[in-house]
């Protein structure tokens, strides 16, 4: 790794650290830093400085499990976009691309069209854990779909995953669309609200979702960065220096689906994460995966935590859908440096 490299992972840390305590002190009540301490402190069974009861209540209750969730969902979208652009050898591709929104996007809208019989058959829990569910089958179930046909006896086609995942994608976008269709007003607003991504629902159930969800997953994928520099040559090239392709390819569709999976059924379909970071880290950093995945899952983090800051309080109190947040922030800063460095792109 470059001294470059090395340089662009410590500011990322640093900005990470910076985006966090940023994250804890912005919103209708003020912590700060002192307070945010001291109640981290109390939490822990000390007592150092001072702080109000309602700022430890805003801090452990709401403001620190939103802002864990954002660091989390951001570092699984952004890597599982990563891990899609080595598998695919497409700078374009995302873990959309292997029908993990649109599946996800389908069944919310199944569970969100259909809650009152649910409740009816399951009682008042399937109200809150009915929509969650259904997102993450939906985006698993898609990933195995799309993966399966491509299959060709023992070796799985990228090219034909690639045209799958298009295919399902347009599919269960054309029911969702129909289910949107014949939705009411108030169905109608929930799915809309869900698909443009929002973490008003994080807390502490979802905390520890994530942290079952992402973390196993995220270490396996940035343990892959050798074999998915390998695959930059060609499959053939990669079996030729001992890599195992197929076995690569499974284990990063299934890393990709389970964290990406959890993050969008809990947090709804956040766009421009998993395709603007790898690209501006690329083209600062450049294409090698050793630097490239762990940058990823930093600078993802930053960007989502910074954007649910922004989304949260811009408009208070009112909330702006965080995927709006996104893509107004990063495409921007994306479009700059493509133009400066367009000349010089490389992709691996």
């Amino acid at each position: 790794m470059s001294t470059r490299q090395r340089i662009i992972l410590i500011v990322l840390a640093a900005l990470l650290v910076l985006s966090m305590l940023v994250a804890v002190q912005a919103g209708a009540v003020h912590i700060p830093p002192g307070a945010f301490f001291s109640s981290i402190a109390t939490s822990l069974g000390l007592s150092i400085g001072e702080h109000t009861l309602m700022q430890y209540a805003v801090l452990m209750v709401v403001r620190l499990p939103r802002v864990i969730v954002s660091l989390l969902a951001g570092a699984a979208l952004a890597t599982g976009g990563t891990a899609m652009q080595a598998l695919f050898r497409n700078p374009l591709a995302d873990p959309s691309i292997i029908g993990i929104s649109s599946g996800a996007a389908l069944m919310a809208a199944v569970a969100i069209v259909m809650t009152h019989w649910a409740n009816v058959i399951f009682g008042g829990w399937a109200s809150t854990l009915s929509l969650p569910i259904a997102a993450f089958i939906g985006a698993v179930g898609t990933t195995f779909l799309v993966f399966g046909i491509a299959r060709e006896g023992r070796r799985t086609n990228v090219a034909a995953m690639l045209l799958a995942g298009v295919a399902i994608a347009a599919l269960t976008g054309a029911i969702t669309g129909l289910l949107t269709f014949t939705a009411n007003d108030s169905q109608l607003r929930s799915i809309v609200f869900w698909m443009l991504g929002s973490l008003g629902g994080a807390d502490l159930n979802a905390v520890w979702v994530l942290l079952v969800a992402v973390p196993i997953p995220l270490i396996i994928l940035l343990r892959m960065h050798k074999p998915l520099n390998a695959l930059a040559l060609g499959e053939d090239q990669a079996r030729h220096i001992g890599v195992n392709a197929e076995a690569m390819k499974r284990i990063v569709v299934l890393c990709t689906a389970l964290m990406v999976g959890a993050t969008v059924a809990l947090c709804g379909v956040i766009g421009f994460v998993g395709l603007v970071v790898p690209h501006m880290l690329r083209i600062a950093g450049g294409a090698d995966n050793r630097f490239l995945l762990p940058a990823s899952a930093l600078g993802g983090a930053v960007l989502l935590c910074l954007a649910d800051t922004l989304a949260r309080t811009v408009a208070a109190p009112a909330e702006v859908p965080i995927g709006v947040i996104t893509a107004l922030c990063g495409a921007p800063v994306f479009l700059y440096l493509l133009v400066r460095r367009k000349r010089s792109l490389q992709f691996a």
